[in-house]
């Protein structure tokens, strides 16, 4: 029996929704943000040509922290950005990725980062000790303030 989950963060920028989607929308890009770069110095990528838009394609195999798995952009607009994630190792698993990019008043931007996603039997197992959110969480609030940190500073 499958076991469903959503992880959802969320932080807010100086950067305009412009300023922010090529780093969102761009493969090639998360090598700067994401909060699992450097699990492993040797990760393997493949990345499609080109790496941004709907159809981009995504595959990474890695050491045991990094696993293995490949990310396909299915959904590209100036505010959002989706993104189908499946993973192949530590163990099988597919999420649907949401990243969200509202304008505020102020200029600036709220940025939504969110995983949805349902976990097979063992890792659903898994997941009734641990939460997803507990076990998700903290990378998606690492990965906002990296992403935070690149547009607004690049």
């Amino acid at each position: 029996m499958a076991t469903p989950y959503t992880v959802e963060r969320r932080t807010t920028t100086t950067a305009t929704p412009d300023r922010l989607h090529p780093f969102v929308a761009d493969f090639r890009q998360w090598q700067r943000w994401s909060p699992w770069e450097g699990l492993d110095d040797n990760l393997r990528r493949t990345y499609s040509d080109p790496s941004s838009g709907v159809g981009a394609h995504y595959a990474w195999e890695g050491n045991r922290k990094a696993g293995a798995g490949t990310m396909d952009i299915t959904g590209d607009t100036p505010h959002r950005v989706d993104v189908a994630l499946a993973f192949t190792r530590p163990f099988p698993s597919r999420s649907r990725v949401e990243l969200h990019l509202t304008p505020r008043e102020d200029g600036g931007t709220e940025v939504v980062w969110r995983l949805v996603g349902e976990l097979g039997t063992i890792a659903g197992l898994f997941a009734k000790v641990k939460s997803m959110d507990s076990l998700l969480g903290p990378d998606l609030e690492r990965g906002l303030r990296q992403l935070k940190q690149v547009a607004e500073g690049a």
